[in-house]
């Protein structure tokens, strides 16, 4: 990764222009089966195409805020670093009537706490592929209906400030710098030692440790990530056949 990186969108650049090919998020759900594999140019096309659906379709601006109810998963990782580009802020289970989009799962409680947002709504249905709902919740846009056409590069309309809030997490707000510092000076701990480091994590996104650890921390080391959801139901002989189908270097659960 690049010394002048300084949001989480630039860590994303920088591993594109390094190896476009290699993979970066490996997601597993546990209790349906799903695996998904993206390298980092399928993961930043995504991530082009949901930052081209907030600022053009969305009208949101930098300094905006974004509730994400989301479980950790691709998808939400993916808005992570769209929020990112834009410039506005993910705030990870924040208030959706203090937001100005909100981004719901499917969960019926979920779509019920988003509706207090007064702003627009998106929905994910979290299937196999990004697949779409059946029927849309009412009041909701259906990101996998959405997203596809949008264009695959993204430009932002104004600079992204690294000095400017971009992640709200448990209570806490950190700058787009902050992410980048924070993610590079705890990599160590993590036992992300740089390229070819590769961590299975279980751990929830509601916390800046689940996020550096699934997210952030892979990405500012050129590191990759098996980010496993419902890992409580795969017994211990199959984990250990995952953690060496995968290569893994290092589980956090």
């Amino acid at each position: 990764m690049n010394a002048t990186d300084r949001t989480p969108a630039d860590l994303l650049s920088s591993a594109l222009a390094a190896d476009p090919g290699r993979p970066l998020v490996t997601f597993y759900d546990d209790a349906t089966g799903e695996r998904v594999e993206l390298s980092v140019a399928t993961f930043a096309n995504w991530v082009a195409k949901t930052a081209n659906l907030l600022q053009d379709e969305l009208s949101v601006e930098p300094g905006d805020r974004v509730a994400l109810l989301l479980p950790a998963h691709w998808q939400t990782a993916v808005w992570l670093l769209a929020c990112a580009s834009v410039g506005v802020v993910a705030d990870v289970a924040g208030d959706p009537a203090a937001a100005d989009v909100v981004v719901s799962g499917p969960e019926a409680e979920s779509l019920e706490a988003a509706r207090a947002c007064s702003g627009a709504r998106v929905a994910l249905a979290l299937r196999p592929l990004g697949g779409r709902f059946p029927q849309p919740p009412e009041g909701f846009a259906d990101y996998a209906v959405e997203v596809p056409g949008q264009g695959d590069r993204f430009v932002p309309y104004a600079p992204v400030d690294p000095e400017e809030p971009a992640l709200i997490v448990a209570g806490r707000e950190f700058t787009g710098a902050e992410v980048v510092e924070r993610a590079r000076a705890e990599a160590a701990d993590l036992g992300l030692t740089g390229p070819g480091s590769r961590v299975l994590s279980a751990l929830p996104f509601d916390t800046w440790e689940g996020l550096n650890t699934g997210l952030y921390g892979p990405l500012a080391t050129g590191g990759s990530v098996v980010l496993c959801r419902n890992l409580d139901r795969l017994g211990d002989d199959a984990l250990d056949k995952r953690v060496e189908s995968e290569r893994v270097t290092v589980i956090s659960r």
